[in-house]
């Protein structure tokens, strides 16, 4: 019996991708495992969110592929590590050895694969890839743009399209811009397949709530941030449902990486920018009303997975010329099993340094110095002198080492980091199989961590640099 029931959801699969399903795919900045109702969040109400963990996938074992955003993204657009495909720091726009780096254009994304089989694509929210011209999202796939591409600290302009509307965002209002968006959108493309992904700037700060919103939650302007954000999905259901399409559109929703505040990723340890499981857990929902069975799963899934899932759902080939680092997650939706092992290990890499190995329910912690640190995490993480070694099914919060219990477990997953840095690189040390950054001038070193790279530099040396770097916006500004 169970059997015919796996076949007969597989057909119902196969007969909604005929039909060439649309996607949505739903991306929050900052948001953490325990930030929405079905995840635990008691001051904070997310119906609509529920709704779709209710009648959807809700992962509970879900890991972003860096703890920040630019490598997040990047991991959940190409399929790869951030490692793999280039982009692994933090891309900002006022610093020096990042301005001109974003996803190398040579790199396939998920609407590159949705526009090859037909689709409309659209992007609503933040890039985060690149802010020169090369690095834009239309050269990556997309037909449609609108948003505030970057941090607000880096650059809050708004565009539609290629055009600054607003100088400045204006924070109050935009969820609801982003809903009317989305909206029009759904309107507009439902005569056709879409891909539209939407990468919303909330909860990451500066965040404002719109009026109807303010002091609508019990957790302050974050809450009644995330409370206006689920009232914007379900805006957006209620659009499919009103187009006749709900039913022939998947619905994903996530978040790049953990939250600032480890109130907001319970139960587990650490935030954002680090490697403990709150910089990587996050929420992960499935929704595709009448074909995906609900159910809450605790198959271990990564934003890797995301590429090969999508792929095989509109019928796009995954491209043969490059290597990936997920599977699909097609059998899921109707009670199959997915096909990797469950042996397979995850690296944490945070930057160029890795700093975690995972296989099945162990997490090893590496040996790591300072200099190993990227910036963003140096006031946060502290030296490890020796391998920790933690059961994340007896210890979620990553609180009790075993490594002197287990020496051969820790020996073992020693081997595979040091396979994985062969692969993937480490700090000063080139990967074999690492694709190359996206960069305006290749030949400038690509440096993750500025910091470090420059206080090994002498003053003459740093005069030289500066002088470079100075020459080099010069002559872009005038090619412009």
């Amino acid at each position: 019996m169970k059997r015919l029931v796996i076949l007969m959801g597989m057909l119902i699969v196969a007969a909604q991708a005929a039909q060439k399903p649309n996607v949505i795919f739903i991306l929050m900045d900052d948001m953490g495992y325990s930030d929405v109702g079905c995840y635990g969040a008691t001051k904070v109400k997310t119906p609509n969110i529920d709704r779709m963990a209710a009648e959807g996938i809700r992962f509970t074992d879900f890991h972003t592929g860096a703890s920040i955003c630019s490598p997040s993204r990047a991991a959940f657009l190409t399929g790869a590590y951030p490692q793999r495909c280039g982009l692994y720091m933090g891309i900002n726009q006022n610093r020096e050895a990042h301005w001109f780096l974003g996803l190398n254009p040579d790199e396939i994304t998920l609407a590159e694969q949705f526009k090859a089989q037909g689709y409309t694509t659209a992007m609503v929210g933040k890039w985060h890839l690149g802010k020169e011209e090369e690095f834009s999202c239309f050269h990556q796939g997309f037909d449609h743009y609108y948003g505030a591409p970057d941090n607000m600290g880096h650059n809050s302009a708004f565009y539609d399209g290629k055009e600054v509307v607003y100088e400045h965002t204006p924070l109050e209002q935009m969820t609801t811009l982003y809903t009317e968006r989305m909206v029009k959108h759904i309107g507009a493309f439902k005569d056709r397949p879409f891909f539209i992904y939407f990468a919303h700037n909330y909860p990451h700060t500066p965040y404002k709530a719109g009026a109807r919103f303010k002091g609508s939650s019990k957790d302050g302007v974050r809450g009644d941030v995330i409370q206006e954000a689920d009232w914007g999905i379900g805006e957006i259901l209620k659009a499919l449902e009103a187009n006749g399409i709900l039913e022939n559109t998947l619905v994903i929703f996530s978040s790049d990486n953990g939250p600032t505040n480890n109130k907001y990723a319970q139960p587990y340890s650490g935030t954002k920018y680090v490697s403990m499981e709150g910089g990587h857990r996050v929420p992960f929902i499935l929704y595709w009303k009448g074909t995906v069975q609900p159910v809450v799963s605790d198959v271990p899934v990564v934003a890797m997975d995301l590429f090969p899932t999508l792929s095989e759902l509109i019928g796009a080939p995954m491209p043969t010329d490059r290597k990936y680092d997920g599977v699909t997650l097609v059998p899921l939706f109707s009670g199959g099993s997915i096909a990797r092992s469950p042996d397979e290990p995850f690296y944490y890499y945070n930057c160029e340094n890795l700093q975690c190995v995972r296989v099945g329910d162990w997490k090893l912690h590496l040996p790591r110095t300072q200099a190993q640190l990227p910036f963003w995490s140096m006031k946060k993480q502290k030296d490890i002198a020796t391998p920790q070694l933690y059961n994340l099914k007896t210890d979620v919060a990553e609180q009790i080492d075993v490594a002197a219990q287990h020496p051969e477990r820790v020996s073992e997953m020693m081997a595979l980091a040091e396979s994985a840095r062969t692969k993937l690189g480490e700090v000063g040390q080139r990967g074999a199989e690492q694709r190359a950054t996206g960069t305006l001038f290749p030949e400038v070193p690509i440096v993750g961590n500025h910091v470090l790279y420059w206080d090994k530099l002498s003053d003459k040396e740093k005069g030289r640099a500066k002088t470079e770097f100075t020459a080099l916006k010069t002559k872009r500004k005038k090619s412009k």
